[in-house]
């Protein structure tokens, strides 16, 4: 721990960065070759500094790059500029309180926050959290190709690099879906984990009738089949599918979080997002949530920079319902 005065934050910096993605790629309902983030500096009055980015996704959020970078410019310093670092829970809550419609926003500052207070108490952030994983399996995802040859040279590339789990982008035409899942196995061998991610391009009959056809290829999961806003159609799927299920789009929020906890179940996994929850304190509570209601957790991450990638990973680490 940094002894001396307390650790008052004395300076505040945000910006927006535009990143060009080395591969593009295409999902259910777009392609995407390039993503802006927004990053914010904090620093703390022992020369301390901790650095946090966002990336604003406004097609599953709402929240623009100039509502994040807005928000900022007119709360940041009123909230944090002279305050207590060691504060952390109080500026948390603070952030959701007063920018609840921006979580990439409240991500950037989030992590910056963590980031700070982690090096004061010169401690990696994980062990700050609460470390309970040592290892935990990471997915190489290959977007939606327009032909299997596309899709089989990409998932070739990725075990070559040392993959173990490959996530298939599906979701646009179930016959298609099918066929690229078979090839893909077919590929890949049997050593190889297969997920795969409709991005709510399904319905339940589409569900259904990938999963019937699949059934032998050891899918390990299949990540938001159904619309956001028709998720009581899960119900209609049955319980053991369900469990194989993740929450994506649907989950947000710790709110989400609890409303998707209560049975009937209609996911036995939950996807968290920093972008969506807007940190590792929401993030954090999303956590608890799946333990205390048996939901296992994966993590993922939008087009993000490496920061938040990290950081998602140290809180991925501190959660017992990773797997």
């Amino acid at each position: 721990m940094n002894k001396g005065r307390k650790p008052v934050i004395k300076k505040i910096k945000s910006w927006r960065e535009n990143l060009n993605l080395k591969r593009p790629y295409t999902i259910a309902y777009q392609t995407i070759s390039s993503v802006e983030n927004i990053f914010v500096y904090l620093e703390a009055r022992n020369g301390l500094y901790g650095i946090g980015s966002g990336s604003p996704a406004d097609f599953i959020t709402g929240e623009s790059m100039d509502m994040a970078e807005q928000v900022l410019n007119k709360k940041l310093e009123t909230l944090l500029l002279g305050k207590d670092l060691r504060l952390l829970q109080q500026h948390c809550r603070n952030l959701m309180q007063e920018m609840p419609e921006t979580p990439a926003a409240r991500m950037a500052v989030d992590i910056a926050l963590h980031d700070l207070l982690a090096k004061y108490y010169n401690l990696p952030l994980v062990d700050l959290l609460g470390r309970v994983h040592r290892a935990i399996p990471t997915s190489k995802t290959i977007g939606i190709k327009e032909t299997v040859q596309e899709m089989l040279a990409e998932a070739d590339e990725h075990v070559k690099r040392g993959f173990k789990i490959i996530k298939l982008k599906i979701g646009r035409d179930v016959d298609k879906d099918v066929e690229f899942t078979i090839k893909l196995r077919k590929k890949v061998g049997s050593k190889i984990g297969i997920r795969v991610d409709a991005n709510q391009g399904y319905s339940p009959q589409d569900l259904k009738k990938y999963v019937k056809q699949t059934e032998k290829l050891n899918i390990e999961l299949i990540e938001q089949p159904i619309h956001k806003k028709k998720i009581k159609q899960m119900m209609e799927i049955p319980r053991n599918i369900r469990r194989k299920c993740a929450a994506d789009e649907s989950l947000h929020s710790p709110a989400d979080a609890l409303k998707l906890a209560y049975p009937p179940q209609s996911f036995g996994i939950f996807n968290i997002k920093l972008m969506k929850c807007g940190g590792l304190y929401p993030a954090l509570q999303i956590g608890e949530i799946a333990k205390l209601a048996g939901i296992d957790l994966m993590w993922g991450c939008m087009d993000e920079s490496i920061i938040s990638i990290t950081a998602g990973l140290h809180v991925a680490f501190a959660s017992p319902a990773t797997k």
